[in-house]
């Protein structure tokens, strides 16, 4: 028996091919993956750019890794930015005291990008209280296990009249999930009598935006005290290098090589712009204000600059 075909009276409508992201779509989401804190997802982005487009620049790729987690709230240091293997920084700063001179003190230092952190060499000079001192330190960032890194620093100064003779830090962060992050670290201070700054921190971002709030407590003999620091970046172009940082703190000094880390504060607080200008060179301003625990002499106004180069 014959089968008889009927044609439908209208035909079918075409499928219609998914529509593919544009190349600037896939460029923002990558971003926003590796600012939300999901570095795997971020990565496959990555690798879908690459296939899409396999002429993409190097830099522009580099340009969208997550930004590596800050002991300093977004530490530059930490990992390579923009894929350059070497970077070094010039730093000044000038805090009016009230009384005599103004403190002052200078940074030199020069870094190498390594696959799994890095290495920098720094010279320091300060001058405080009539007397000038100097130091070198060797201050290194390296991978652990999955999600985590540490921050080891040797500082050594011959004359030890301003810095320790020796002093140490071991700082160990670790990822959380979601943008969050934790660390503990241990500052040994080698003066007359040993100093340690044990410090515990909890620190997030969210979007373009980052937040730290870091507690410390200061051991001396017969003496121990504490201090809090909350900190705050917006990375106002989206990217790693360039920010604005609002920071406020209180109780004793949590910078162990500032030089008044034994000195007693009721609070303070400072505002920091970084900006590059090219992919090889950047600079900093920042300014600070702080008041002494017993309130005589007023406040102590600071202001900092800083010079970046890599290659």
């Amino acid at each position: 028996m014959p089968i008889d075909f009927q044609l439908p009276s209208d035909p079918p409508a075409q499928v219609q091919p998914a529509s593919v992201p544009s190349f600037d779509d896939q460029y923002a989401g990558a971003r926003a993956l590796a600012n939300g804190g999901q570095p795997e997802l971020a990565l496959a982005a990555y690798s879908a750019l690459l296939t899409r487009s396999p002429g993409t620049p190097d830099v522009l790729v580099a340009e969208l890794q997550p930004r590596p987690a800050v002991p300093s709230a977004g530490n530059p240091d930490v990992a390579s930015a923009a894929g350059h293997a070497w970077g070094a920084s010039l730093s000044s700063s000038w805090t009016d005291v009230g009384n005599g001179p103004r403190w002052n003190d200078q940074t030199a230092s020069v870094r190498r990008y390594l696959a799994n952190g890095s290495i920098g060499f720094e010279t320091l000079r300060a001058h405080r209280f009539g007397e000038h001192d100097y130091a070198w330190a060797l201050d290194a960032y390296t991978g652990l296990w999955r999600g985590a890194y540490a921050n080891l620093r040797y500082q050594h100064s011959a004359a030890s009249r301003l810095f320790p003779a020796n002093s140490g830090r071991v700082e160990v962060w670790q990822a959380l999930g979601g943008g969050w992050e934790a660390s503990l670290s241990d500052d040994v201070l080698g003066f007359g009598s040993r100093v340690n700054l044990y410090g515990a921190s909890i620190a997030k971002y969210v979007g373009n935006f980052y937040v730290q709030l870091r507690h410390q407590n200061i051991v001396s003999a017969g003496s121990h005290s504490t201090g809090q620091r909350l900190l705050g970046r917006w990375y106002y172009l989206g990217d790693a290098d360039n920010y604005l940082e609002l920071s406020v703190n209180s109780g004793r000094s949590d910078d162990p090589l500032s030089l008044v880390g034994g000195r007693a504060r009721s609070g303070g607080g400072g505002l920091a712009w970084v900006r590059y200008f090219s992919p090889q060179w950047g600079g900093k301003i920042g300014a600070t204000f702080s008041r002494t625990a017993s309130g005589s002499g007023g406040g102590e106004p600071g202001l900092s600059f800083a010079l970046y180069r890599r290659w």
